[in-house]
Order: structure tokens, then C-alpha cells, then sequence
């Protein structure tokens, strides 16, 4: 399977945390990453979002359906995200549109087997796939893109 891992982009400072919603900054940004990434996800693409509103804007930006997970809000861990996209076994691409810090500690689950200190950037992605060689399961780091490395 194939494990996309999208952080909200920049998202106005405020209270009540769930309902804080992207800056115009933000807007840009999650315009910028879904132009890169549209023509990269399959058609069977099942995409995940929390339920925050700054999430669920940055998804907005792809112009796909998506479901709304409450399993991966502000404060979820980095096994809930991978619970919640059925890593390692779902078939196709998953994307996840997520929070810090528990994308970077998915991500660090997955690439080092433990929770280390590991954050994406705001509107980043970390793609993830993995395989099998001989009997040891793999995680291979497929992309890891920023905004800035898209002109933005």
C-alpha cells in the first residue's frame, strides 16, 4: 500500500482549536501541494481527514471526496493514523491530511520502528509504500515534498 501523510496547511492562531481555519497563506499552500499531487494519486485514492476545519480545508483543495475521521484529530497518536488508514495491509493509496505531531510520529513508526521526533512541515507530504524482501516487512520513503521545493 501505498501512505500519503499531508499536513494542514498554515491555519490562524485561536480558540476553540477545531475550528480554526486557514490563512490566506494556507489557502496558497494546499493549492500548491494539490496541484502536485492530483496527477500523482490513483482513481481508488481514499483520502482521510480529521475533523478539524483547517484539515478538512487543505483537502478541500484536492476537489475529491474524502471521509471525515475523528480517529486522527488534534491530539490522535501516530497508531491511530496508521490504524485508521489499515496500514500495512489496505490495498491502493491512502491519503491521510493530518496534524503535527502525530504525522511525524506515523511516519517515524514506519521508517525507524519507534516514536522519535519527526516533523513535516506545514502543507508537507511524506509518501510512504511498503513491500516485503525475503521475509522482512519494508517501509520505503517514496517522496517527501514542501511547498517551498514547488516554488510556493
Amino acid at each position: 500500500m501505498d501512505l500519503i501523510l499531508w499536513r494542514h496547511a498554515d491555519a490562524r492562531d485561536g480558540e476553540p482549536d477545531m475550528d480554526r481555519a486557514l490563512t490566506n497563506k494556507g489557502e496558497r499552500q494546499a493549492g500548491i501541494m494539490a496541484e502536485w499531487l492530483l496527477p500523482r494519486l490513483t482513481r481508488d485514492t481514499r483520502i482521510l481527514a480529521s475533523p478539524a476545519v483547517r484539515t478538512r480545508q487543505t483537502a478541500d483543495a484536492l476537489g475529491l471526496e474524502y471521509e471525515v475521521v475523528g480517529e486522527i484529530a488534534p491530539g490522535a497518536d501516530g497508531v491511530h493514523v496508521l490504524a485508521a488508514a489499515g496500514w500495512p495491509d489496505a490495498s491502493g493509496t491512502v491519503l491521510v491530511v493530518g496534524h503535527q505531531p502525530t504525522l511525524g510520529e506515523a511516519a517515524s513508526l514506519l521508517l525507524f520502528g519507534e516514536a522519535r521526533p519527526l516533523s513535516l512541515k506545514k502543507a508537507g507530504v511524506l509518501w510512504l509504500t511498503n513491500r516485503v524482501r525475503g521475509s522482512q516487512p519494508q517501509t520505503i520513503l517514496k517522496a517527501a515534498m514542501t511547498v517551498e521545493m514547488l516554488g510556493g
